[in-house]
């Protein structure tokens, strides 16, 4: 699988998921200031091994289903939510205070919380800041193409 992310022109960017043997999905990513949405869910997903959004994609679900209550992708869309956050505020928020932001949006969401630590955190943010890198060097227009990704994708 492939997700090839377009830098849009207007209020949103897309997200081309490419499976073989299935038609190309394509999603409207509305545009949010920082890396797509989905973009976060790469990172968050590839790093920790953890199966949300895009290991469901992985899994064959289609990209227009609606999440049915799982508690591992729960987890990974809160924790998403939390990097989220942390782009909009400079990707500099300290690790522990992430974690307890996580914590506390899981728990206002009635979800167990994924086991990550202060290094999880800091990993992930590595991988976020490496993307946003290649994700402001694009122009508009342009795409940026990341390979299988998931609960089993390689860093």
């Amino acid at each position: 699988m492939q997700l090839i992310f377009t830098k849009g022109a207007g209020k949103h960017d897309q997200l081309d998921v490419c499976r073989e043997g299935l038609q190309t999905e394509r999603i409207d990513c509305p545009k949010q200031g920082i890396i797509p949405h989905d973009m976060v869910h790469y990172a968050v997903e590839s790093v920790l091994h953890k199966r949300g959004f895009v290991g469901r994609l992985l899994d064959g679900e289609a990209a227009s289903f609606r999440m049915v209550a799982d508690s591992e992708s729960e987890g990974v869309e809160r924790l998403v939510e939390v990097f989220q956050a942390d782009g909009w505020a400079g990707w500099n928020t300290p690790p522990d205070d992430l974690l307890d932001m996580y914590r506390v949006t899981c728990h206002a969401r009635q979800c167990p919380p994924l086991a990550v630590d202060p290094g999880d955190i800091e990993l992930v943010r590595q991988k976020l800041l490496q993307l946003t890198q290649q994700w402001q060097a694009i122009a508009v227009g342009e795409a940026l193409t990341l390979p299988s990704a998931g609960a089993n994708a390689a860093e």
